[in-house]
């Protein structure tokens, strides 16, 4: 009889955990990143503004000469004469580059060699706005109408510092649309599943001055030069885990 008691007893409690258990409040599924689970998948598009420090100028001397020696030496000479200009404006000489020379035969209607042609490209980065404007005027009296003026570019010199805020500005707009789009189909968000850069760098800005024809040194007062701003923008792509809203007592 105690055997049979002791029976009974344990199938007891067993039954009032049971019910227990079964009366007990559902428990809500946790958001999981797994395949089958659901998911929102949002972007977002930063952008960031700074100021350009510094200008690059590319300039050609271009000269003319019944010989190849002599319009190499003509060249040399009036591309010495705008490096002079440069370094007395304080650029420093590795901020001055040699980027481009050539030497070609110029022909007549006939294919008769009538001179050579020698062109020399100097790029030059300059660093104090507030004078740049009178070493281009400069450089063009130094190299007089064989001066040619390329391009001034201006630019950020270490673009780390924007791109890292155009990033953390394309993030919150992400998670302000993810919020956004969750709360409008009645879903919460879960952890995040995965963040990815998709941004392809680079600066934007206007060129003020570009593919300037020859003849600058005749200019009577210093080039006006404004930097303006620049901007780098920055995309990434967040993906989130989601979830049913709370359960309702």
């Amino acid at each position: 009889m105690r055997t049979a008691g002791l029976v009974v007893g344990v199938v007891a409690v067993g039954s009032v955990a049971a019910a227990c258990s079964s009366s007990g409040a559902p428990v809500a599924a946790k958001p999981s990143c797994g395949g089958s689970s659901p998911k929102l998948t949002v972007q977002g598009t930063g952008l960031a503004t700074g100021t350009p420090n510094i200008l690059t100028v590319s300039v050609g001397i271009n000269v003319t000469d019944p010989t190849a020696n002599e319009a190499l030496a003509d060249d040399n000479t009036k591309a010495a004469a705008v490096t002079g200009v440069l370094t007395q404006a304080g650029v420093a000489s590795k901020d001055v580059q040699t980027s481009d020379l050539s030497i070609n035969p110029q022909y007549n209607i006939h294919g008769v060699i009538t001179g050579y042609q020698v062109t020399n490209t100097l790029t030059a980065v300059i660093r104090n706005f507030t004078t740049a404007g009178t070493v281009i005027d400069s450089i063009a009296g130094a190299a007089g109408n064989a001066t040619q003026l390329n391009s001034v570019d201006f630019s950020v010199e270490d673009t780390r510092g924007l791109e890292d805020e155009a990033r953390t500005d394309a993030v919150r707009q992400a998670v302000s649309h993810a919020k956004s789009m969750a709360e409008a189909a009645g879903e919460r968000l879960g952890p995040v599943c995965s963040l990815s850069d998709q941004s392809q760098t680079g600066i934007y800005a206007p060129e003020p001055f570009a593919d300037q024809a020859a003849g600058v040194a005749k200019s009577a007062a210093s080039v006006p030069l404004e930097p303006g701003s620049q901007q780098e923008t920055a995309q990434v792509s967040m993906v989130y885990a989601l979830m049913p809203p709370p359960l309702r007592k």
